[in-house]
């Protein structure tokens, strides 16, 4: 018998992984983290915590609970802001996922005498502790995880990630645990469901600019460069202008010295798509990238399809060249490679190569 310490969200997928785990013979003991204390309405924590309090009474296991808010801002949101800031699109969820779900958590666990630690991620890790893409394409998390010290992800266990989502909903459904149709989270924790600007606005007041078409033209007025990223379609405030046509305008690009938003009109713009990039901060599963050169796959956000592409590794750094056009890829996003199932690794996009000219952050 194996004690495990399954880090429950209150949600669907954790109970699930505990449920597998107990079916399977093993002790098995809960773990929910509170990682905002900001009790400004918008965070559902409170509820989560209760959630899980009930799907735990319900598998007759006990629950600890312990906060790292301290530790998520020090170490997530502070760079969260500082990126922001500086004109980039960071993802919070990598981070969250190294320094505190399997950083400080993990740690903690232990502490509770845990042998296992489980999550309710859809991923797997193989034998030989390979990050491995989900059974479930659709609802695969391996891109948060890529960052994981491979030596973390080695004691650590996914039991949903070899079931289809619909099969994780039977099984709790039928079993009777609590929250079999809560709702899945969306986004970014600590925003909640209020709007980007909204949240931001206490922490980066908004400095307004002008927002420009390619060729100069001024079009109207953002509302702050951090509130927006590029490939950003919605809340742009632009339409209707004289002269041109009725297609929707996206995000290109920023100007920082300028403070200028800089957007396109129509989804397939080539200054919407890039040819490559170059990323930093590696970070390699196996402990060391595949080769100098390589061929893989590549996603730039987690819900982007897979793109082939050719990586070259130069003192450190990626530099990324496509076989097709990619859209979607932002400064300060991350690119995580893959070959196949296998999850190799990825970084921080710094810069894009695009297909017309050099797209700043």
């Amino acid at each position: 018998m194996t004690r495990y310490i399954v880090a429950m969200s209150g949600g669907v997928d954790s109970a699930v992984a505990a449920l597998l785990l107990k079916d399977a013979g093993h002790d098995v003991q809960g773990l929910f983290m509170a990682n905002w204390d900001d009790g400004d309405g918008y965070c559902t924590a409170a509820a989560d915590f209760q959630d899980a309090r009930r799907v735990c009474a319900e598998l007759a296991m006990p629950l600890h609970k312990v906060s790292f808010a301290a530790e998520y801002r020090e170490r997530v949101f502070h760079h969260f802001l500082a990126e922001l800031q500086a004109g980039r699109t960071p993802n919070p969820d990598v981070l969250c996922n190294r320094e505190i779900k399997f950083g400080s958590c993990l740690v903690y666990a232990r502490r509770l005498g845990a042998e296992r630690f489980a999550t309710g991620h859809y991923a797997r890790v193989d034998a030989r502790g390979r990050l491995l893409r989900a059974a479930d394409g659709a609802k695969d998390q391996s891109y948060f995880l890529h960052a994981v010290p491979a030596v973390d992800l080695a004691c650590c266990d996914f039991p949903v990630g070899t079931l289809q989502k619909a099969e994780v909903r039977r099984i709790a459904r039928e079993r009777g645990l609590p929250v079999f149709d809560k709702r899945d989270s969306m986004g970014i924790c600590f925003i909640g469901e209020r709007p980007f600007g909204e949240f931001l606005e206490p922490w980066l007041p908004g400095r307004s600019g002008p927002i420009e078409t390619l060729q100069g033209q001024l079009i109207g007025e953002h509302r702050g460069l951090a509130r927006y990223t590029l490939g950003q379609r919605s809340g742009l405030g632009v339409g209707g202008l004289r002269g041109l046509d009725g297609s929707p305008w996206f995000v290109a690009a920023k100007d920082l010295a300028r403070n200028a938003l800089i957007v396109v009109q129509g989804s397939d713009h080539p200054a919407l798509q890039c040819a490559g990039l170059e990323a930093s901060k590696l970070h390699w599963n196996s402990g060391q990238p595949p080769a100098a050169a390589f061929e893989c796959t590549a996603k730039v956000r987690y819900r982007q399809p897979d793109a082939g592409c050719e990586v070259q590794i130069v003192a450190e750094a990626a530099e990324v060249r496509f076989a097709s056009p990619v859209k979607g890829a932002a400064p300060g996003q991350y690119i995580v490679f893959y070959r196949g199932e296998e999850c190799l690794g990825g970084g921080v996009i710094d810069a894009l190569r695009a297909l017309h000219r050099r797209v700043a952050a």
